[in-house]
């Protein structure tokens, strides 16, 4: 499954035009976005692409709002990855 937020008016042409399309079933929107997404990844494919920005930067903004030291986050980390590891065992 695919989340994404996009603008209120885009979304709007998007549904309308999908309905057109596909008609007024269930399955308009899926269809439309499928296609816009293979029509997205046949476009940006054969570029050569970079990510943009500072890695270090975008995962120290990411990890902003967590309010304990990094030894701390990897002995929960580890906990959290045994104790998935003894349930998938069991």
């Amino acid at each position: 499954m695919l989340r994404a937020r996009v603008d209120e008016g885009l979304e709007r042409r998007f549904r309308e035009l999908a309905m057109k399309r596909f008609g007024y079933m269930k399955d308009s929107i899926s269809r439309a976005a499928e296609e816009a997404i293979l029509n997205w990844i046949s476009m940006v494919e054969g570029e050569d692409l970079e990510f943009e920005g500072y890695p270090v930067e975008v995962i120290d903004g990411i990890l902003s709002d967590v309010k304990i030291d990094s030894v701390e986050l990897q002995h929960k980390v580890k906990d959290i990855w045994l104790l998935r590891v003894v349930k998938n065992c069991i």
